[in-house]
């Protein structure tokens, strides 16, 4: 499908006017009292960000073996995107005006696709699913044999980290991951410790035991892990309490983000013959395609689908780096949100929000009714 010929929308829980209540870019490029011919020093370093990923692409692009003559094609995407970010330092206003966090990434993935390159780490996702898919019962049942409520919500949102380490756009990790396989259990256990960097883990669980939510829906992030191991144990936490938990996924393939299929493929693997996850009843559990197609998402435009189906939640939960800390962190919504996700594998965004490398930001903002 693709944004051309599904119909989108605004996310319903942004207070209107929507372009007075909401950017989705965090981290300012430039001002306005920035010289619009001029590069500034933000705009520079992250141009260079995403040129140095260009390397790590290209090589998955060339051993993408559903495209001819993908080497070929490989090499014209490295140079006309290396293109695209040089003109961009150049002159701002050249490809539609400034860079940012939506725009670079834009520009990337939809030069990817008009090469033929549709998904060039879906090899790599199927391999981590199918790591996590076998690890999910285990990563469950310890979950499950925690007694204590605050300590089993806390174990979950570590895990939920560690899930998120798990990102292939970065290629030191991609490294480590590939030496060691997957040792999640121990990663979820050596998190950086509180307090993280933002850290609103205590309020989010004095109203968890509250019961203070009904309805959440979830953006998610990566393939692998991050979903299956970090994401759905949270998903099936909620659904024993009584909450539907509406799963936003991606439309089209970016990075290693799981799309909208994918999951509803890991979901029906997962799930037994009766429905249940282990357990737990998943009838309240919906998978909604988000009409995204990057690794972060600008929520001034969502599926219809999507937003038919938020209207009425009270809790929105946006993860992963890019959705949820690089785009989305101060976004302000009708109801209380959750933006959680570690900071991976920018520097740059670490330092913008004074902490460190791996450290882990839980924001959650109340509102109040």
């Amino acid at each position: 499908t693709g944004e051309e010929d599904m119909e989108m929308v605004a996310f319903p829980l942004i207070p209107k006017p929507i372009e007075v209540n909401y950017r989705a870019c965090t981290i300012p490029y430039r001002f306005p009292s920035d010289n619009p011919k001029i590069a500034t020093p933000t705009e520079i370093s992250w141009v260079n960000v995403f040129a140095n990923s260009i390397p790590s692409f290209k090589k998955r692009a060339e051993s993408d073996t559903t495209v001819p003559d993908a080497p070929a094609r490989a090499q014209k995407f490295a140079e006309r995107y290396g293109g695209i970010l040089e003109d961009w330092k150049k002159d701002p206003e050249s490809h539609g005006g400034p860079p940012d966090g939506v725009s670079l990434g834009r520009a990337r993935e939809h030069l990817l696709r008009e090469l033929g390159f549709m998904d060039i780490f879906k090899k790599v996702k199927d391999e981590e699913n199918a790591k996590a898919i076998s690890l999910f019962p285990e990563v469950v049942s310890l979950s499950d044999a925690i007694e204590d409520e605050g300590e089993r919500l806390q174990n979950l949102v570590r895990g939920m980290f560690a899930g998120n380490i798990f990102d292939l756009g970065s290629a030191q990790l991609a490294e480590v991951f590939s030496r060691d396989g997957l040792s999640f259990l121990a990663t979820s256990q050596n998190l950086v410790p509180r307090p993280w960097v933002i850290d609103d883990l205590d309020s989010f669980q004095s109203n968890w035991f509250k019961n203070r939510w009904k309805k959440a829906v979830i953006f998610v992030d990566n393939s692998g892990a991050d979903i299956i191991l970090g994401i759905l144990p949270f998903a099936r936490e909620m659904l024993r309490r009584g909450m539907q938990v509406v799963l936003a996924a991606n439309d089209l393939p970016a990075i290693n983000d799981v799309t909208y299929t994918e999951l509803t493929e890991i979901l029906s693997q997962l799930k037994d013959e009766d429905g249940q996850l282990i357990g737990v009843d998943t009838s309240k559990l919906v998978i909604a395609n988000s009409g995204n197609d990057l690794a972060v998402i600008d929520l001034s435009s969502v599926s219809q689908e999507l937003a038919d189906i938020s209207s009425d939640a009270d809790l929105v939960i946006i993860e992963g780096m890019g959705r949820g800390i690089e785009t989305n962190l101060y976004a302000q919504f009708k109801c209380d949100s959750l933006k959680i996700g570690m900071v991976v594998k920018h520097i740059e965004v670490a330092e913008f929000l004074g902490g460190r490398l791996y450290d882990c930001v839980f924001k959650y903002n109340e509102v109040q009714s």
